[in-house]
């Protein structure tokens, strides 16, 4: 399932190249150093952050691949 994230206003943000080729580890690196904060409860994972941290679309960049980490659904 793909994430979305609501913004504010709209505005074309350029994401680094090497983002895409990330490891989980380098993604966990990541939000580590920009000082986010990784809650766990039950089944969910929350990441909090200070908005002002990073930017909003590599904030989602990184949720998205984190998403695609996730084993693809059998069929039914």
């Amino acid at each position: 399932s793909g994430r979305t994230v609501s913004h504010s206003h709209n505005r074309t943000l350029t994401l680094p190249k090497k983002v895409p080729h990330w490891s989980l580890t380098r993604l966990r690196e990541k939000l580590i150093k920009i000082g986010a904060k990784i809650v766990r409860h039950g089944r969910y994972i929350t990441f909090q952050l200070a908005e002002v941290a990073i930017p909003r679309a590599l904030f989602a960049e990184i949720l998205r691949l984190i998403d695609r980490l996730r084993p693809a659904p059998l069929p039914p």
